[in-house]
């Protein structure tokens, strides 16, 4: 399969209190909310009926809060759950929630504690939500790296059962946050365009949300 036997059918771009659907501003908070304000705010918004989002890190949050956005918009419930994969990539692991939890706990002795994290808890909690079950890979990268998320999907789609594969980048660091999801299809639907590196920096560097 060659880039153009795969479509981008999706998009949904978090950074600066703001969410980019397709491209285009869907919603905007007020930037003196601190990161876990946002969030409360952005799931009360668009989910507000999944109570484990509260047990969540604000990386598994981030993630989940962008494919509920994306999937909203361009649905894939009509295919088989096998047929539905996932590869993701971050900067950080779960480093900053490591830190928030060593913090709380430096303390103490023996502490018994489990800390619910894990950059793969990410694509679980996804994967739960929209009952995926097709394969799924987390890569650590310094950056977003268009070039991966234009290759690596666009081969599973080509050499397994999948049909569809939600790819991207989910990061958090302190205050420093960013999200950018993108469904990558072999059928066009919408307004589909085919899989290049460069039609996914071109959504991921659209930055007409306030700074």
């Amino acid at each position: 399969m060659n880039s153009a036997e795969a479509y981008i059918t999706g998009s949904c771009i978090i950074r600066h209190h703001g969410i980019r659907l397709n491209g285009a501003l869907l919603w905007e908070a007020d930037r003196s909310m601190d990161l876990q304000e946002w969030l409360r705010a952005g799931y009360d918004r668009f989910s507000g009926q999944y109570p484990k989002f509260h047990k969540m890190d604000a990386l598994s949050k981030l993630g989940w809060l962008a494919a509920e956005v994306l999937l909203k918009h361009a649905p894939v419930q009509a295919l088989p759950p096998e047929t539905v994969g996932m590869v993701l990539s971050n900067r950080s692991g779960s480093l900053d929630t490591d830190i928030r939890y060593y913090a709380t706990v430096k303390d103490i002795a023996s502490p018994a504690l489990f800390v619910y994290t894990l950059p793969n808890i990410v694509m679980g909690e996804i994967c739960i939500r929209h009952g995926f079950k097709g394969e799924n890979i987390f890569f650590v990268s310094e950056n977003f790296d268009a070039e991966l998320m234009s290759s690596y999907p666009v081969q599973l789609l080509a050499t397994t059962p999948l049909q569809a594969c939600l790819c991207g980048w989910v990061e958090v660091m302190g205050d420093d946050y960013e999200v950018a999801l993108f469904l990558l299809e072999k059928t066009p639907r919408g307004m589909a365009r085919p899989v290049t590196a460069e039609a996914l920096n071109e959504l991921y560097s659209n930055n007409e949300i306030s700074t």
